[in-house]
């Protein structure tokens, strides 16, 4: 399959080079000036577990392609979009004009109704998905990150069409399960918030990486997220359909506590998920907070955790 990574981030790099392996033809689509910015190879370190458990670590300088320009008139089969999400409607408004017959698989959060996240694009040519992998780029320019062995889809309560099953199988070729989502709105939402949480506890300590052994920051976390449980409901979503997703939230903290500090301790592939997030001027915590609370707030959602972290995350007046 012939596939086009919109973007050189985190998670299209660690896909782009899994999918490559598979003996997919991948490039990237990047701004006009990158590609030369970029250089030939990304240099990998990262944590596979699509096959041992635990990871394999992966140290590579994985050849990249790029290119700058994109009409309608290309062959591509499959565009990977994955942006941060207050980046969706200006990528989708990008893509809409250029999409050609090629399916467009959305990867990554989403806090807008997803018909409305799609801007101009052709419903008929999306699919919906959540990415397992993450990390960052250290100072040495080297991607250190983990990608899971599975990869969540989504539907919003119809069967998948033959657009998205070809998604799935080029997904599941290249070693990955696949997870699905019955209702993905739900799903998206869910995970946002649990984000907020997290993140609102990442930015008071400088950034998420200075999580690992914060016994008292990880409580603060989930119980931030517990709070944003009711704006998820005033948002329409039926917590009864995600009751393994809530079930960290709603359970003692002096249970969850515990065992989320001490599989970051000593399960590298979690570990990693947080250490690899250490740049303190990252953008998207920032903006995933700024957007649960101001939809909280609109809505009347009382959520006094993440309201108390705001000066962590509102944004700088400049003179």
């Amino acid at each position: 399959m012939k596939i086009l990574m919109f973007g050189r981030g985190v998670v299209a790099s660690i896909y782009g080079w899994a999918l490559e392996q598979a003996g997919n033809d991948v490039e990237f689509y990047v701004r006009p000036g990158r590609a030369a910015q970029y250089g030939e190879a990304i240099n990998l370190d990262l944590l596979d577990a699509r096959r041992r458990a635990w990871g394999q670590r992966v140290v590579e300088k994985w050849p990249a392609r790029y290119r700058e320009t994109l009409g309608p008139d290309h062959d591509f089969d499959l565009i990977v979009l994955s942006v941060p999400h207050y980046r969706l409607a200006e990528a989708t408004a990008f893509l809409a004009p250029r999409v050609g017959r090629a399916t467009v698989l959305i990867l990554g959060n989403v806090w807008s109704e997803p018909s409305a996240a799609l801007g101009a694009l052709p419903v008929d040519q999306v699919a919906w998905g959540f990415p397992q992998a993450g990390g960052g780029f250290g100072a040495d320019a080297v991607l250190y990150g983990a990608v899971f062995r599975s990869v969540l889809f989504g539907t919003f309560g119809e069967p998948p069409t033959g657009r998205e099953l070809a998604v799935r199988k080029v997904f599941r070729q290249a070693g990955f399960r696949i997870r699905e989502r019955a209702d993905f709105r739900g799903w998206l939402w869910m995970h946002f918030v649990a984000d907020a949480g997290i993140h609102a506890q990442g930015l008071r300590l400088g950034s998420l990486s200075k999580l690992v052994g914060e016994t008292r920051a990880l409580g603060e976390a989930l119980l931030t997220t517990r709070e944003l449980l009711p704006l998820l409901e005033a948002r329409g979503v039926d917590l009864r359909r995600h009751r393994g997703a809530v079930l960290p939230y709603r359970a003692p903290t002096w249970l969850t506590v515990p065992t989320v500090g001490w599989l970051i301790r000593h399960v590298a592939l979690a570990r990693r998920s947080l250490e690899a997030h250490s740049d303190p001027a990252a953008e998207e915590p920032r903006a995933i907070c700024r957007d649960t609370l101001t939809e909280a707030r609109r809505l009347g959602v009382s959520v006094p955790r993440l309201a108390a972290a705001e000066p962590t995350f509102a944004y700088k007046e400049t003179s």
